[in-house]
This record gives C-alpha cells, sequence and structure tokens, in this order.
C-alpha cells in the first residue's frame, strides 16, 4: 500500500521549517508546469503560468516557478496556503509528487496506514492530543470553526466532521468533550487513498494545518 513519493525530506518546526521549503521550491522551479497540470488533472494556464487547485474548500492560484499563492473569494476567511509555510510544503509536494486517486469508502487511523506504527507517538502528540485539549472543552466552537470550513457533519463521538483536503482525499475529526472522570479524546482518520499521494510526515501536517486553520477559524469568528 506504501508508494515512493520522491525523496524523503524531514519537516521541521517554526523557523526550521525553512530548509525543506526551500529544498522543495528549488524543485518546484525544476519541474514541469504541463505534466503536473495532466498528472493531476488539475488547470494549467501557460499564459498566466499559474495552477487552479482546490485545498481544504479554497479554489487557490499558484503561480509557476515562484508559487506565490492567491485564492478566490468563498466567505471562509483564513488560507493556511497562504499564510504558513507548514500548507505550503504540504501543497508542493501533492503538486510535485502526488496522483488523483479515488477513495473506497474506508478510514484508517494514522497506525493502521503505511508508517503509521513508526511515528504514531509523534502524530499523537502533534495532532490528537492537540485536538482533544484544543477544542475537547469548547465543542461548540469546534463545530463553527467546522462549519465555515465546509466541513461534512457526522454522527460519531460528541461532535465529528469530515474535511476534504483535496479532490477525493478526506480527514475525519472525532472528539469526545469528557467529564469528571476522563479527559476529552479525540481520533482522526484518513480515507484509505492517501497513502498513494502522500507520506506518513504529509498526513501529519495534513492533520496539523487542519488543526491550525479550526484554531485561527476560531479566533476569527470570536
Amino acid at each position: 500500500m506504501e508508494k515512493t513519493t520522491g525523496i524523503e525530506f524531514p519537516y521541521a518546526k517554526d523557523n526550521k521549517e525553512r530548509l525543506p521549503w526551500e529544498y522543495y521550491l528549488a524543485e518546484y522551479k525544476q519541474a514541469d508546469p504541463q505534466e503536473i497540470g495532466q498528472r493531476l488533472k488539475i488547470d494549467y494556464n501557460s499564459e498566466a503560468k499559474q495552477f487552479t487547485v482546490k485545498l481544504l474548500g479554497t479554489v487557490y492560484h499558484i503561480t509557476w516557478p515562484e508559487f506565490e499563492v492567491s485564492h478566490e473569494e468563498d466567505g471562509i476567511g483564513y488560507y493556511p496556503v497562504e499564510d504558513t509555510v507548514a500548507a505550503k510544503i504540504l501543497a508542493v509536494r501533492y503538486l510535485l509528487y502526488g496522483v488523483p486517486s479515488l477513495n473506497g469508502g474506508e478510514f484508517y487511523t494514522y497506525r493502521e496506514m503505511p508508517s503509521g506504527d513508526l511515528y504514531d507517538r509523534q502524530f499523537n502528540g502533534r495532532c490528537i492530543l492537540r485536538l482533544a485539549f484544543g477544542f475537547g472543552g469548547k465543542i461548540d466552537r469546534f463545530r463553527l470553526a467546522m462549519e465555515r470550513m465546509g466541513a461534512k457533519k457526522l454522527e460519531f463521538g460528541d461532535a465529528s466532521y469530515e474535511v476534504c483536503l483535496t479532490e477525493e482525499y478526506y480527514l475525519r475529526f472525532i472528539l469526545w468533550e469528557g467529564d469528571d472522570e476522563f479527559p476529552p479524546s479525540s481520533q482522526i482518520l484518513f480515507s484509505d487513498n492517501f497513502p498513494n499521494a502522500f507520506e506518513a510526515e504529509d498526513r501529519t501536517v495534513a492533520a496539523e494545518v487542519c488543526i491550525g486553520m479550526m484554531k485561527s477559524l476560531d479566533k476569527i469568528l470570536g
């Protein structure tokens, strides 16, 4: 089920993200934009030198070779591919290595996917606990942020939603509020086709970007 999608290059946090970003940007500048458009079945305007791709519910225009990003107005109010290095890395890796892939309707935990057992502890700390303690005590705020993102409401846990990362690639975020005996908890699931385009670290960053977007929207919504 594992798919090799180019050289492995570790992500990092904060300023350390600049190193992998510069690496992938250099690779992007050497890429063939026509090949990217044809492989991903996305529009590439050769006159404007820009791709049109939908990520996290927003239509973005991304130029080649500079990777300058703009969005079409949609009322969401926060645009991580413009604002965060992590989201830029995720987007450029998808353009460089991604493939379109239909999902089979099944969802799996991070650990159940390729290499998930190796990095499950890191995923738990960076994503599962962050979601649980970020929103487990304010389920209503979680719902508001999810609805602003255009996520699909589900019936799992105390609150749950399905987010479309990009065409046919979905994440599910499930929250349990907790009580006097148990702390809040969460689960994050990935559509079964994720390993076709995203490595283990990509999956972690995809979840982190979504959670970061939730937290930013929570601030915007007041």
